[in-house]
């Protein structure tokens, strides 16, 4: 091996093995660009699957079903013979030994080792929360958040039928980054547009999103003037923007917001994130975020042998942070895989750098904000921008049955205004719905189905007055009897 290689990376073997801890854009990226080269590379993912994040509000929202945006990485890397992929959990890392220890309680060794496992939410301390705010980061968090959403409109429609009236459909989205300008838009979308005739009892255009933001604007990462065009497309959706107001408290049907009571039949979260654990586990100098502090060779200090890509990575550039977002994870990645091409040729290896090439947010139909850098410098807003971030999309979309589906999908619910994901599975209990003004206590087993037997149900307070049914049109057979209350 060369003289100029770092010391900790000399008498490689002639074949050196690779681990690349993470599924997402960077461990990708990286295994996709160590697969042509004379090493072993092994991969391990606690999921089978690589998931393309920034559709995962589409399957929330019930555009995308789950298997639109993911792809199982075994098939992923089905042609490439170096690769191995182990559907482990790393819990510990030991840099001396140069190995990683699994859930499963198997350990791996390694010559390189490449980290790349993301982010997760976080609460700010207020761990409690988590339970009436989920977040967006898994396949799991959208059909939660899908549950709640398509619960929440049911749910109404009930009362509606047994009581004559409903509680207000307030939906609050806390942090005012892409995420959760693309959730707020996504639920005025879907209220106003693509459910608007599907009950007989509710008006679900009458739901009101609301967007809560701590900091003074949203999209705060964004230009100024493309925040402000940012808040008038929500507006136009009929979403209300609050910004500069900080949330204090979250609780199972509403929030704390200002000092005032806020009602919410679902709370989503969208304002913060944190780093995996392993950042932690290597023992390196970590940021507030819990990232790993790395030079911009991606190395933590005194392991040249390890990289840390995307999320989990603190680098800077010239004076700035690189952001923890998809287009600079897949770079690092790319990156930490030439860097071992290099060491094995015996060159010296090149510091990374960002090419930043713009950044994207959806709103809603023909509304989104684009601050394009390449090939040119743009800021583009409503249908441009739009159409644009479907391209761009697309175009990035991992395998080519993923690229027609999302296509299909994005096509038919363009020209029909009907989306065919709206799936309820799992509980059918909104958490917080019982807090609602006026609403009785939810029935654990009370079915959905209005035809179905249901136990009695005990009033523990005044019953609202009942509406006069006989003045109502004839029921259909669809829409069952009514059903009567003690």
């Amino acid at each position: 091996m060369a003289e100029n290689l770092p010391p900790a990376v000399k008498n490689l073997p002639s074949r050196p093995r690779v681990v690349v801890v993470g599924g997402g854009f960077a461990g990708l990226s990286a295994g996709m660009a160590l697969a042509d080269m004379a090493v072993d590379v092994t991969l391990i993912d606690r999921r089978n699957h690589h998931t393309f994040q920034p559709l995962l509000y589409q399957v929330a929202l019930a555009v995308l079903s789950p298997a639109d945006i993911a792809q199982p990485i075994r098939s992923i890397f089905s042609k490439k013979q170096n690769i191995e992929v182990l559907m482990d959990e790393v819990i510990g890392i030991d840099a001396n030994s140069r190995s990683v220890q699994l859930h499963s309680g198997a350990k791996v060794g390694y010559d390189y080792l490449i980290l790349g496992t993301g982010s997760t939410h976080s609460y700010f301390g207020h761990d409690d929360w988590a339970h009436s705010a989920p977040g967006l980061k898994t396949v799991e968090d959208a059909t939660e958040i899908r549950r709640r959403v398509l619960l929440a409109f049911e749910l109404a429609e009930r009362e509606m039928v047994e009581t004559g009236a409903h509680p207000l459909l307030n939906f609050v989205v806390i942090g005012g980054g892409p995420t959760g300008v693309e959730l707020a838009g996504a639920i005025s979308d879907i209220s106003k547009l693509y459910m608007r005739h599907d009950f007989r009892h509710i008006d679900p255009s009458k739901a009101q999103v609301i967007l809560i933001e701590g900091s003074p604007r949203i999209l705060a990462a964004y230009p100024e003037d493309l925040s402000k065009k940012a808040v008038e497309q929500l507006q136009q959706l009929g979403v209300e923007v609050r910004a500069g107001q900080s949330v204090s408290d979250v609780k199972p049907g509403y929030v704390i917001v200002a000092g005032k009571r806020l009602d919410a039949v679902v709370t989503l979260w969208a304002a913060g994130v944190q780093a995996s654990p392993l950042g932690k586990m290597l023992g390196v100098p970590t940021d507030k975020r819990s990232c790993a502090i790395v030079d911009l060779y991606l190395n933590p200090p005194g392991h040249p042998e390890i990289f840390v890509c995307g999320d989990l990575a603190h680098v800077e550039e010239a004076g700035r942070q690189v952001p923890g977002v998809a287009q600079p994870a897949m770079q690092m990645g790319r990156h930490a895989a030439q860097m071992i091409a290099q060491d094995m040729a015996g060159k010296p290896r090149t510091k990374f750098h960002y090419f930043d090439k713009g950044d994207m947010a959806t709103i809603g139909r023909h509304a989104a904000v684009a601050n394009v850098r390449w090939p040119f410098k743009a800021h583009w807003s409503g249908t441009l921008a739009w159409l644009s971030w479907v391209s761009v999309h697309l175009f990035f979309l991992v395998g080519f049955r993923n690229r027609m589906a999302v296509f299909l999908s994005w096509a038919w619910t363009y020209l029909t205004f009907n989306r065919g994901a709206r799936l309820i599975t799992g509980s059918p209990i909104l958490p917080g719905w019982g807090q609602q003004e006026g609403i009785r206590p939810q029935i654990l087993d009370a079915p959905l189905d209005l035809t179905s037997p249901r136990p009695p149900i005990t009033v523990v307070s005044p019953p609202a007055p009942r509406p006069d049914l006989s003045s109502r049109p004839e029921r259909s057979e669809v829409e069952g009897p009514a059903v009567s209350r003690p």
